[in-house]
């Protein structure tokens, strides 16, 4: 099995023949059409999160079952599915509380890696997944099923970047008609927050960016607004549109001090700010108590959308073949795996909304 391997923090990717062991019980193997790179593969690759190598990053997959381990019941092979970093056992504490993102339950491959190289060395399943190559072993949470008729690259942004960022618009915020919403960070993460906003018919939909093409790029994704985050007059502008108040909700999905430091500006009384966006280990945000406490503001941490995988997944799937979401419009460039890292230099210069490696039929 082809593998891009990271040997070396801020080294570029290798491709490797790497061994999958076989799906124990309650894991499922698939084999992959498409990877899409998510900054967070980026900012682990760059040591920006610690860890060790050598190790297979990748998170955001979509492909086709081809061995189920026992007690798999509810995937058959030749099924069309998304492969996501979440592993649940519907059963822990943070489970039984409907947040599944932060389950408890350590599960046999996070004990195990599944990969080894041609020396039997173990090479790490990067955020559960592995997906810089051509087949991952997961466990079956991980795993849900999608229609055939979906292309496969569109399809594998739904297992981070637009349950991240609709996610946090839906199922965090809880947004409602009428509301005035400002998104920081109009990259892949940051639209989906956008796209979430429009269809939850948020009145007021800022987007603020440092880029004028992306704040362009966010309008076509719903934004009724643009603004620049470098603008003098950006608190006074985002008041202006919310009946001089502030936004009722701002989604953070820049990750870095600055943009929360920002937001907390942005925010009304009693309003909520949700962070998005993940910084690099250590970076930390000056913020004033006083008026966080006096002004009754929220400040809540968003991880992945809080996805519940099961009712999430087939609703954006809704969104999608009815026309309200856009992903075929994410897609900024196809890649196969030999050609991974000018997919991630792209990502890494931010001249791409999601590149997608895509893996040929064989």
């Amino acid at each position: 099995m082809k593998a891009a391997v990271c040997r070396t923090f801020g080294a570029p990717l290798v491709i490797e023949d790497l061994q999958l062991a076989a799906p124990g019980p309650g894991e499922v193997q698939v084999r992959l059409k498409a990877c899409a790179i998510c900054h967070s593969d980026v900012t682990y690759m760059d040591g920006g999160w610690g860890g060790e190598t050598p190790v297979v990053f990748g998170h955001e997959a979509a492909g086709i079952v081809e061995r189920t381990g026992p007690g798999v019941g509810h995937l058959a092979i030749g099924e069309s599915v998304i492969v996501t970093l979440l592993r649940t056992c519907g059963q822990c504490y943070y489970c039984a509380q409907g947040h599944g993102s932060l389950c408890e339950t350590s599960f046999h491959l996070d004990q195990q890696t599944p990969l080894t190289d041609a020396a039997g060395q173990a090479v790490g399943q990067g955020l559960r997944t592995g997906a810089f190559a051509e087949q991952v072993v997961v466990e079956a949470s991980q795993v849900v099923a999608i229609p055939a008729s979906l292309p496969m690259a569109s399809a594998s942004l739904l297992s981070c970047g637009v349950i991240t960022g609709f996610g946090a618009v839906t199922n965090v915020a809880r947004i409602q008609p009428g509301m005035t919403t400002v998104t920081i960070g109009t990259g892949g993460v940051g639209l989906n927050c956008i796209q979430g906003a429009a269809i939850c018919r948020a009145a007021c939909n800022i987007a603020v960016d440092l880029s004028d093409d992306k704040i362009e790029v966010a309008r076509r994704f719903g934004a009724s607004h643009g603004l620049n985050a470098r603008e003098p007059n950006l608190v006074d502008e985002v008041r202006r549109l919310s009946d001089g108040r502030g936004a009722d909700c701002i989604f953070v999905a820049a990750g870095s001090a600055a943009a929360l430091e920002q937001a907390l500006q942005l925010v009304r009384r009693g309003g909520m700010v949700v962070l998005v966006g993940m910084t690099a280990e250590g970076v930390t945000a000056q913020v004033d108590t006083l008026s966080l406490a006096g002004d009754a503001v929220q400040v809540v941490g968003s991880k992945m959308g809080r996805a519940d995988l099961a009712i999430d997944i087939p609703q954006l799937v809704a969104h999608y073949q009815a026309g309200r979401l856009k992903l075929d419009e994410l897609v900024s460039g196809r890649f196969v795996l030999e050609e991974i890292n000018d997919a991630v230099d792209g990502v890494r210069r931010g001249e791409a909304l999601r590149n997608v490696i895509v893996f040929p039929d064989r």
